[in-house]
């Protein structure tokens, strides 16, 4: 059976790449970013995969004036588990990596988004980004490197999904476990219109045995599965003081300075003060770094009486966000009395992240069938920047980052490897064995 499954993946790179021409042409850019959305490209693939069997398909569309249809689409196609009929014969998954004898009882997810980032500067591309192209990888093969916008973020992870769920459905086997591939919309932009939205209008979708598996993120081994992020705190400070001629410090409250002082004491006194470390993370520890910094007067010689500034905390979850704004308003206070200014802050972004369990059945059944795949010893790991997978794990669903690849996303001339691609999908149905 799995080798029906596998030789039916290694011979579908005609399918693959028809399948990436067709998604790269059809640009899927969040309005914020001056695009129209998703439901172009959506509809294509709605109309893809029914044509090739898949056929079970649900949209769900959140409302966005700004996009074409007034919409941002999110497609979920079902494969049922082995208590379904399949036409033509149902054959009862084998023993696989992972264990196929534990369904759990849950669906099985896979989820990946539709909407890319935009090309930026064309001159740096070396063809138009729109239009897939390929490239010989190395001394290997000639094309087995594809390269367009969008070609690996996300639609390698979305067309691994694909060829995996085709697979089992060529070989006429079903998974233990029910499967729910999801293309969600509104990734790049916060998740406003994707997986934050359904989780918060359609919660019924989801249920605590859910398993969820994101290709969005890895390595080039496919060895890292990220299964925790640290804490975010973005914070925008504005201290407000006196404006004063250069010369007459005494006559003004120097903003800046006082913001100055602000930005020293939040840095190296919040790094004191949640000072642990985190083998799972890398860096290892807390970080809180001033970034951002807005103008505030035109000219040399005026004291500004206002200053903004910004900064960016990714804080081990072991610290309560709550904790950490206690300690900003503790610090913050002892700067307003030292400078005589007042200071107030706004937090753009404030998550809170719950880890999934390093021995999740999701993580371990995942594990064995990279290893099966790849020959690696997968490890689990935490990053500092967000994923979608924060959404879920706070909504009490497990869920894993995952794939195997070169991370050229956001960059110019984004590639992806066909080999990647087909041996995620290998992956991916394995893991759809598993239950």
């Amino acid at each position: 059976m799995k080798d029906r499954i596998f030789h039916y993946i290694e011979n579908s790179v005609p399918l693959l790449l028809e399948l990436e021409t067709e998604l790269t042409k059809r640009p899927a850019v969040s309005p914020e970013s001056g695009g129209r959305g998703e439901l172009d490209k959506c509809e294509f693939l709605e109309s893809w995969l029914r044509a090739r069997g898949l056929d079970q398909l649900e949209r769900y569309d959140a409302p966005d004036s700004r996009a074409q249809g007034g919409v941002r689409p999110n497609l979920i196609a079902t494969l049922q588990g082995s208590d379904a009929t399949l036409e033509g014969g149902n054959t009862t998954p084998a023993a696989v990596p992972g264990g196929a004898a534990d369904s759990g009882g849950g669906t099985l997810w896979i989820m990946s988004h539709l909407d890319v980032v935009p090309p930026g500067e064309l001159s740096l591309w070396a063809g138009d980004p729109w239009t897939m192209a390929q490239a010989a990888e190395g001394s290997g093969s000639p094309g087995r490197r594809i390269i367009g916008r969008g070609v690996e973020d996300n639609q390698q992870g979305l067309c691994s999904s694909v060829l995996a769920a085709l697979a089992l459905k060529e070989a006429k086997v079903l998974p233990k476990r029910k499967v729910k591939l999801l293309f969600a919309a509104d990734e790049e932009n916060g998740s406003a219109y994707g997986i934050d939205w359904l989780i918060k209008n359609h919660r019924d979708l989801f249920h605590q045995d859910d398993m969820v598996l994101i290709p969005d993120g890895g390595d080039s081994r496919g060895a890292s599965i990220e299964i925790a992020e640290k804490n975010l705190i973005w914070a925008r400070f504005s201290t407000q003081g006196k404006q004063a001629h250069g010369s007459r410090p005494d006559q003004g409250a120097n903003a800046f300075l006082a913001a100055s002082d602000l930005a020293t004491a939040l840095h190296y006194g919040l790094s004191q003060k949640f000072s642990g470390r985190d083998p799972l993370f890398e860096p290892d520890f807390s970080t809180f770094q001033p970034t951002k910094k807005e103008a505030n007067v035109p000219n040399i010689n005026t004291i500004p009486g206002e200053d903004v500034f910004c900064m960016d905390m990714r804080i081990l979850p072991r610290y309560p966000v709550k904790e950490v704004l206690a300690e900003i308003d503790r610090i913050i206070a002892g700067i307003e009395g030292k400078h005589g200014v007042k200071i107030s802050y706004t937090t753009p972004q404030c998550i809170e992240s719950l880890p999934t369990a390093a021995e999740a059945p999701l993580v371990k059944k995942l594990s064995r069938c990279i290893e099966e795949v790849y020959r690696v010893t997968p490890k689990p790991v935490g990053i500092g920047g967000g994923t979608v997978g924060a959404y879920l794990r706070n909504a009490g669903i497990d869920s894993a980052v995952w794939c195997r690849i070169d991370e050229t996303a956001h960059q110019p001339n984004e590639y992806a490897l066909i080999d990647n691609i087909l041996g995620d999908a290998k992956v991916m149905a394995l893991l759809m064995l598993a239950g």
